[in-house]
């Protein structure tokens, strides 16, 4: 008998009840828990990362950012979103194609919503003088302006983004997004030929996560960078080639067993809940890239996009190993740390 080797998605296809292949995120279960682990981040209560005190005032920022994206999504409705019509996912259908793709024409709802953020920020402005200066930059920019940094923000061109300017667009289109991908069922969503992009939107992944139980029990998933949806990717596999053969794992060294004690942390020999091994660094020598990866058995609060951006001291290690980070983190916007 002849055996045919399966091609990407047609295992999973096999048995949707075994391996969910995607994640799409809940309205409530994105950016409240998010802000809410920035502030654990940033006082130091998540014993995996250890955070410097430069940092931590960032952290609160962007906590306050994250908020002001939960109260903002809460106003949403779907005539604000412009949900995809029928003739658009019959498209990404047929075509294999992200049905709520970045990188297609978007109308103007992104502006309101970006309008909506920055005025829940204005008690973060009254206080921090430099904000106050982006968020008067940005309510005055020109619609072209800002057109043209959202492109720039979508695309992850960093070269001649406004860094301090770029969190702030980054996090209306994420609001935006990620209401529409709430909305989609997993039907819906067509297998993409490469797993390195997000199969709603097609942007690239800011982390991958190992995800404890249920169906998605020990298996790896990217969160996108966009819309928060999470996909299936096979462990031990780089998240920018694909290929397999030349993958390590760095990590922080991390605290001594008395400071592992006060926080709480598992006795040795238990194989869960051990900080040590609770955020790595994915390095593939093949491309010389690499994209964090957080296991959800050592710390059950993971969550990916915030523990990516807490966790600066591991790029700037691995960056200076000679690897190039793979995609930016859409809170922080930096070039090569190496």
């Amino acid at each position: 008998m002849v055996q045919r080797i399966l091609e990407r998605g047609e295992i999973e296809a096999l048995d949707h009840t075994s391996l969910p292949r995607l994640r799409l995120p809940e309205l409530g279960g994105v950016f409240a828990p998010r802000a809410a682990r920035l502030r654990e981040l940033a006082a130091g209560k998540v014993a995996g990362i250890p955070v410097n005190p430069e940092l931590s005032g960032y952290l609160l920022l962007m906590a306050d950012m994250v908020s002001a994206q939960a109260e903002t999504l809460a106003t949403l409705n779907t005539s604000d979103a412009g949900l995809p019509d029928a003739a658009t996912m019959e498209r990404a259908q047929q075509h294999a194609m992200p049905p709520l793709a970045a990188f297609a024409p978007r109308g103007p709802a992104w502006r309101g919503i970006l309008t909506t953020l920055l005025d829940k920020l204005d008690s973060v402005a009254a206080r921090q003088i430099e904000i106050s200066i982006v968020i008067a930059a940005l309510r005055t920019m020109p619609v072209e302006e800002l057109e043209a940094l959202a492109d720039a923000v979508i695309a992850q061109r960093i070269d001649g983004l406004n860094a301090a300017q770029a969190p702030f667009i980054a996090a209306a289109l994420q609001v935006l997004w990620t209401y529409q991908a709430s909305h989609l069922q997993q039907r819906q969503v067509p297998v993409l030929e490469t797993g390195t992009l997000c199969p709603v939107c097609g942007s690239h992944p800011v982390a991958s996560v190992i995800r404890i139980g249920g169906q998605s029990q020990g298996y790896r998933y990217l969160q996108c960078s966009l819309c928060s949806s999470e996909w299936h990717m096979v462990r031990v596999k780089c998240s920018c080639c694909e290929q397999n053969g030349k993958i390590s794992y760095q990590g922080l060294g991390y605290l001594d067993a008395a400071d592992d004690t006060a926080k709480g942390a598992a006795a040795p020999g238990n194989k869960a809940n051990d900080p040590g091994k609770f955020a790595r660094a994915e390095t593939c020598d093949d491309c010389h890239g690499y994209r964090k990866i957080f296991n959800q058995e050592h710390d059950y609060n993971v969550e990916p996009l915030a523990d990516d951006l807490a966790s600066l001291t591991l790029d700037v290690l691995v960056c200076e190993a000679g690897y190039l980070r793979a995609s930016v983190n859409p809170l922080l916007w930096l070039g090569n740390l190496a």
